[in-house]
């Protein structure tokens, strides 16, 4: 498998478990889901830090999909190479770390982290159309 798709990999894994901290603090805080919650869907109350996780589990999944269809256009047009592999690379760690940063409430490195993700996704964009 290529680097870059392992990194896809990676982080479709990572972005399928950043639902995990939020669902943590939705039942420290309020218990299990009982029948009424399932009829009425609003969100019950939690703490700063569960709302943190939700929107950094909202905020991956947002982003995953350019991210993924770079990859695998890269990939399918024969494009891949060591610059594709160092952005998706990039893209993994940074969002790792994104998370982190999100969860603690870092507000400005957590913006510079963001950032530096989408330049990773415009580096495989050249990389794919040039």
């Amino acid at each position: 498998m290529s680097p870059d798709l392992k990194y896809l990999a990676f982080t479709a894994m990572l972005t399928a478990a950043l639902w995990i901290p939020y669902i943590v603090c939705q039942v420290k805080t309020n218990g299990g889901l009982k029948p009424p919650n399932y009829v009425d869907p609003a969100p019950r109350p939690v703490p700063l830090w569960g709302t943190r996780a939700h929107r950094a589990y909202l905020n991956a999944v947002e982003t995953f999909a350019p991210f993924a269809a770079l990859v695998i256009v890269a990939h399918l047009a024969g494009k891949a190479n060591a610059m594709t592999a160092f952005w998706a690379g990039c893209y993994f760690w940074l969002r790792l770390v994104h998370a982190a940063v999100y969860l603690l409430g870092i507000p400005l490195i957590r913006t510079i982290i963001f950032t530096l993700g989408y330049v990773a996704i415009v580096g495989l964009f050249w990389e794919v159309i040039k």
